[in-house]
């Protein structure tokens, strides 16, 4: 046959594979392969194999092939083809014995030697050695060696930063701690034209920074957008209302505690693109918080039609069920979640989060742990097995695990207040005060309703360490994000007590009595404030008989 009837041939084979038709492209490359026994076809053939899912039979025609270990592409698909059969151990043996260090860097990797079958020069192609890292760290993670696979998904982001598959196993399976992530992202070699994607990579890591920064990652990004070269300008409106940076954005809101904001722009996202399974995420969390039962009941059918085989699916089903308080069946879903996927790490904190409601303890610590265990880099396993031991009274061991919680992730103002409240409990109450301070700076302003209790606990600090005029400022700064709070009103009529100004005493403990009128300290207090207020005319170094007795 001719050369250029083969060169025909080999364009339908490519066409038959842009068209997935796969039984075709097989017959046809199979058919040229035999013709000139050239590497380059023998690999199409083996891509047309492996694109129609016959694995078996590609990889033994990649491994009859005599340059299989010689060519970095050949050994590549090889593995692959086993990759896809789960012989794990086999497809580690295939790419070879490279070794890397703690850093991601690659000590013996010759993989870069070969030869580059089928490449386009116009186009802009992934450096095999980081596709050969990416599925070395694949096969260790199913493997379970969770601290291989986080080496060699680094070594795959390192070798090329285009390699976006490691960057995404590397944040959605929590391998790194908000640090490592930065540096992690601070060593990549982006090119020349890539600074947008630098951004973008900034905007997909641990969102717990200072308000300011986050928000300047995200203009950043949009201005790398405007300074583009790209004569079309559609391009810049095209990524500013992309749906994995708006997700990014919705990320944010959700860790900020704006819940409402959160929930508002996922909505949007999803009427845009339904199937965008990380808004999904979000929009699921955002109602959970809110209490929207029936969007999560709508959510979770939808997803169950759609995705059955999927954690993300059934871990909906158990979000709707611990929104209305049926924690035995959200337990079931969260744990079917786990077991379709044990990488999920939202199913193993909602998994201990419904032990945790019905306080079973020891249940709810076993969850954590596995979480802690398989997700190093997400502090919140750690937070809530510390949230455990302050439920049983074990501050000090309470306290140990929010330290550890802050040297995992150490921005986030969750973990401050926690540190704040165990103090509090441990009688530290300037600690304390110092605790929620530091949240509150942490926290971006103006401030929401969720950070309500953190500012009241801060009032309780000021009123046990006798700085009233700061603890009465505290309590009304609290009222002004709610005013059903029975706490805040107690502890300002009790400060106003202490200062001896019984009429505003009365007046707050009448209001705190409004909200809960069997209320035994309120209602005690104010009988004391009514006699104090009698008395105070007669007798003002009377024995007022204040023990105090509000938490």
């Amino acid at each position: 046959m001719r050369e250029e009837e083969i060169e025909k041939l080999r364009g339908v084979v490519r066409d038959c594979v842009s068209k997935h038709l796969y039984s075709s492209a097989i017959f046809f490359a199979d058919k040229v392969a035999a013709f000139t026994e050239d590497p380059a076809d023998i690999y199409m053939q083996a891509q047309a194999l492996f694109l129609g899912r016959h694995f078996r039979r590609a990889f033994h025609l990649l491994n009859a092939s005599k340059i299989v270990l010689r060519d970095p592409r050949f050994r590549y698909l090889a593995a692959k083809c086993l990759e896809e059969l789960k012989e794990w151990d086999q497809c580690l043996a295939m790419l070879g014995d490279a070794k890397v260090n703690e850093h991601g860097y690659v000590l013996d990797n010759k993989d870069h030697s070969g030869m580059y079958l089928d490449k386009d020069c116009e186009d802009r192609e992934i450096n095999i050695a980081a596709a050969t890292c990416f599925l070395r760290g694949k096969a260790y993670e199913a493997l379970e060696n969770r601290t291989q696979a986080r080496l060699w998904y680094k070594a795959a982001i390192k070798a090329d930063p285009l390699c976006y598959e490691a960057l995404e196993c590397l944040i959605e399976s929590h391998m790194l701690t908000c640090d490592e992530e930065s540096s992690l992202l601070s060593s990549l070699q982006f090119g020349p034209e890539d600074g947008w994607l630098s951004s973008f990579y900034a905007c997909l890591i641990k969102k717990y920074d200072k308000e300011n920064i986050i928000e300047a990652r995200f203009k950043e990004l949009e201005r790398e957008s405007c300074n583009s070269k790209s004569s079309d300008p559609s391009f810049i409106r095209t990524l500013e209302t992309n749906t994995d940076l708006l997700a990014c954005k919705a990320e944010y809101y959700h860790q900020c505690g704006e819940y409402q904001k959160c929930f508002e722009l996922t909505s949007v996202l999803l009427e845009k693109d339904p199937f965008h399974l990380k808004s999904t995420l979000v929009h699921l969390a955002a109602a959970m918080e809110l209490g929207h039962s029936n969007e999560l009941y709508l959510m979770a059918c939808n997803l169950v039609k759609d995705y059955p085989q999927k954690a993300l699916s059934w871990f909906a089903v158990g979000c709707y069920y611990y929104c209305i308080k049926k924690y035995d069946q959200s337990r079931r879903f969260f744990s079917k979640a786990t077991t379709l996927d044990g990488t999920f790490a939202p199913a193993w904190i909602g998994y201990g989060n419904a032990y945790a409601a019905q306080e079973e303890g020891d249940q709810a610590m076993s969850a954590y742990r596995t979480g802690a265990r398989l997700f190093p880099g997400c502090h919140l396993p750690t937070l809530y097995i510390g949230m455990e031991y302050m439920r049983t009274h074990s501050f000090k061991l309470a306290e140990q695990f929010f330290v550890q919680a802050k040297t995992i992730c150490p921005s986030d103002p969750l973990v401050y207040n926690e540190l704040g409240v165990v103090a509090y409990d441990m009688k530290e109450y300037n600690k304390a005060a110092w605790w929620f301070e530091k949240t509150l700076a942490c926290v971006p302003s103006p401030l929401s309703e969720m950070w309500e209790p953190t500012i009241v606990n801060l009032a309780h600090s000021y009123r046990k360490l006798k700085v009233h005029r700061e603890a009465i400022a505290y309590y009304e700064k609290a009222l002004a994000l709610s005013t059903r709070s029975l706490s805040t009103y107690a502890g300002l009529a009790y400060t106003y007590h202490l200062q001896d100004h019984f009429t505003a005493a009365i007046t707050y403990y009448h209001k705190a009595l409004w909200l809960k009128p069997d209320d035994q300290f309120c209602t005690e207090m104010l009988s004391i404030a009514l006699m104090d207020e009698c008395q105070n005319g007669m007798d003002p170094k009377a024995d007022l008989r204040r023990s105090e007795v509000f938490v």
